[in-house]
Parts: C-alpha cells; sequence; structure tokens
C-alpha cells in the first residue's frame, strides 16, 4: 500500500473542521492542530477536538495557545464585557463573533508545524458563504496566504492551504459529512455554552438551518431548537 502524504488540519471541534477532516483523510495521514484563545467554550471544544482525533485514530496532535487574542480582544468569544449577539441571518456586518485576524493566526503555526513535520497541505474548515462577515475567510485570503507561506519557508518548503468546503452551504456541509460518515455527533459548534448548545447564536443558528435544509436532525444537544 503507497504510504500517504501527510496534512496538518486545524480541527476546531466544529461541524466545518470535522467534515474538513473526514475529507482530507481520504488522500492524507492527519495531523490535528487546535488553537485554544481564550474562547468562552475553550473546555468544550477541546473535548470536540480530541474525540475527533481519536475518531480518525490520528497520532499527531498540537493544541496551541493564542491567548494573546484574548488579551487583544474585540470579540464577543473572548471578551466577557461584550455580549454574545442572538443569532440574526440576515445580517450583512461585521458580527462580533470576529476573532480579528484569527486565521491568520491559526495559519501561520499551522505553517510552521507543517514544515517541521514535513506536511505538504494544511487543511482549514472556512466557509465563505455561511460566514461572509469574516473578511479571514474569504477565498482570496487563503490563495494569498498560501504564497506568504511558501516565500517564508525553506526553499524546498512546498505546502497547499486548502478549504475544500469553502463555497458550500452549510445543509451542503452536513449532506457531505453524513456522505463520508464523519462524526457530526462529536462536534461542538456553540459559540457561549459548554454543557448543551444555546440554539440561539449565530454558529448554533447556522447549523440547526443547515441540518434542516439537509432533512436532517442535528445529533447535539440544545437548551432550545429553534427553527431557523
Amino acid at each position: 500500500m503507497k504510504h500517504k502524504k501527510l496534512a496538518v488540519v486545524a480541527v476546531s471541534g466544529g461541524l466545518d473542521s470535522c467534515v474538513t477532516a473526514g475529507i482530507a483523510s481520504e488522500d492524507y495521514e492527519l495531523a490535528f492542530a487546535h488553537f485554544n484563545y481564550g474562547q468562552r467554550t475553550e473546555k468544550r471544544e477541546l473535548k470536540a477536538f480530541n474525540d475527533i482525533a481519536d475518531f480518525y485514530n490520528v497520532k499527531h496532535r498540537l493544541v496551541v495557545s493564542l491567548e494573546h487574542l484574548a488579551q487583544i480582544g474585540g470579540s464577543s468569544l473572548t471578551d466577557y464585557s461584550m455580549d454574545v449577539t442572538p443569532a440574526d441571518l440576515e445580517n450583512k456586518e461585521i458580527p462580533t463573533s470576529y476573532v480579528p485576524f484569527r486565521n491568520a493566526n491559526i495559519l501561520t503555526a499551522c505553517v510552521s508545524w507543517a514544515e517541521v513535520i514535513g506536511a505538504e497541505a494544511i487543511f482549514i474548515g472556512a466557509v465563505f458563504e455561511d460566514s461572509s462577515g469574516y473578511p479571514d475567510c474569504r477565498p482570496d485570503f487563503f490563495e494569498a496566504f498560501e504564497q506568504v507561506a511558501n516565500r517564508g519557508t525553506k526553499p524546498d518548503t512546498k505546502i497547499k492551504i486548502v478549504t475544500p468546503i469553502i463555497q458550500l452551504s452549510k445543509a451542503e456541509i452536513v449532506k457531505k459529512g453524513m456522505e463520508i460518515n464523519a462524526p457530526l455527533e462529536l462536534t461542538w459548534s456553540c459559540y457561549q455554552s459548554e454543557d448543551e448548545a444555546c440554539g440561539t447564536c449565530d454558529s448554533c443558528a447556522l447549523r440547526l438551518r443547515g441540518f434542516e435544509l439537509a432533512g436532517q436532525i442535528d445529533p447535539i444537544d440544545y437548551k432550545i431548537r429553534p427553527k431557523y
């Protein structure tokens, strides 16, 4: 059997990163990277990360502290003086949950690790349509960052940044996850609760609507399950 190439996957523990990991597993041996940055659901996300890593039998795991993002603030995910705003799926403004330049911080650490362990690709579960308010979820951002990574690493280092679900809707992501048997029941997406998902934040709303439009029932527990 031909040995698989190695890929770093940024895994938050959420639905999108889980499906992205499942897609990456088809062609690569996996190395999972997770990031703690003082987010409200940090412990629960870390559990989801390890549960998903166990499911895929991932031996290479890296947990990184980006605590400076909490110190910088500017996001309701890290600044407890700001409220996590209720879901508004029609909002076209940048939401309060945006963590300034978070994906660049995540990708920088992933590139460093990828260069050391010889990974040829970095997968990240960014979604453009559902997260259009986040400027660091745009396709051209990742294209530009790939160029930066390859200019700033050793000459023999060639790293692709892969965003396999970036053009999918949440419903399409749910369907893809089920198609490839990704462990969606192990994921966590809620922005503000660690026991039962709140059902009212933007992330819960996008997820619930995605399952509804896919004709499926979300397998995790919610405090309330509004219809979106």
